[in-house]
């Protein structure tokens, strides 16, 4: 027994014949006869009586209609949905702290003003774990901070930020711009190895033949700024996290010599992904092509 079957079995009793479940099914009577006598031999009773005028359900036939009609009326439903299965179907999407604080939530907002029936489930992870997602077709698109990852990916950038160095304002420190080297030499407040903002830091000092070592790593940036605050060192992050403490005097901006902080905030997706009216409505939002 099959869906085509049950379809039959409802035809028939609807048309009250043969030849008339065969035309409304588009069908010759004789598959529709083939059917019905599968079903038959498959009950071990007989489905239809036939009368001299057309068939009737039996007892057995009409019971067998009455349970197949919660599977067909499943099918009936998804048949009609199948055209918009892409739009049903969620968006999987992973980004990192700093753009799901700053970026993702008006992304989010303005999409589901635009397209409300959009579905977008959201992970927040490192830059290193969202890559890490895509590559096991875990995610359908990453926001990340810093560096293109290489590989099969698709990246294009869509805004960027500066890292700022600062301290208390009562922290000693010379009144001039501080040298790479200076800098290390300072108690560090720095957030964690292999963090996008991290990264960017440890690959400036690179180049000024400098290495952090911080006194406090954390992957809490808000912990950061606070033992910046107490006067415990100096932190390096987003001027998104900084405005806010130096606007109200927590803490003032050290200036820095010589050395370039900026990390550029990307969209990803995998090539082999396919690329979804849903994904690409996310991506238009965004204001990236991939």
């Amino acid at each position: 027994m099959n869906l085509r079957h049950l379809e039959i079995l409802e035809a028939v009793a609807q048309t009250g014949t043969f030849t008339g479940a065969a035309q409304k099914l588009y069908l010759t009577q004789s598959a529709v006869s083939h059917a019905v006598a599968e079903l038959e031999r498959q009950a071990g009773t007989a489905l239809f009586d036939r009368l001299p005028r057309g068939v009737r359900l039996t007892p057995g036939g009409a019971l067998l209609l009455e349970e197949s009609q919660g599977v067909l009326t499943s099918f009936r439903d998804l048949e009609a949905r199948m055209d918009r299965l892409e739009e049903r179907a969620p968006v999987k999407l992973v980004s990192s702290i700093t753009i799901a604080s700053f970026w993702l939530p008006k992304i989010l907002r303005s999409l589901r003003l635009r397209l409300p029936d959009l579905q977008i489930q959201v992970r927040v992870v490192s830059a290193a774990r969202a890559i890490g997602l895509m590559r096991r077709g875990d995610a359908d698109l990453a926001l990340i901070e810093g560096a293109e990852p290489a590989g099969a990916f698709l990246s294009a950038a869509f805004g960027s930020y500066r890292l700022w160095a600062a301290c208390a304002p009562d922290f000693q420190l010379p009144a001039r711009a501080l040298t790479p080297q200076e800098l290390c030499a300072l108690p560090l407040l720095l957030r964690e190895t292999g963090s996008a903002i991290r990264d960017r830091l440890d690959s400036a000092l690179y180049l000024a033949n400098q290495t952090a070592r911080p006194v406090w790593e954390s992957v809490n940036s808000a912990a950061l700024i606070s033992a910046a605050a107490a006067g415990l060192g100096v932190t390096v992050l987003p001027d998104l996290l900084l405005s806010e403490p130096v606007g109200r005097g927590q803490l003032r901006v050290v200036a820095l010599e010589g050395i370039s902080l900026e990390n550029e905030v990307l969209a990803v997706r995998h090539k082999s992904k396919v690329l979804t009216r849903s994904l690409a409505a996310v991506l238009e939002e965004i204001g990236v092509s991939l």
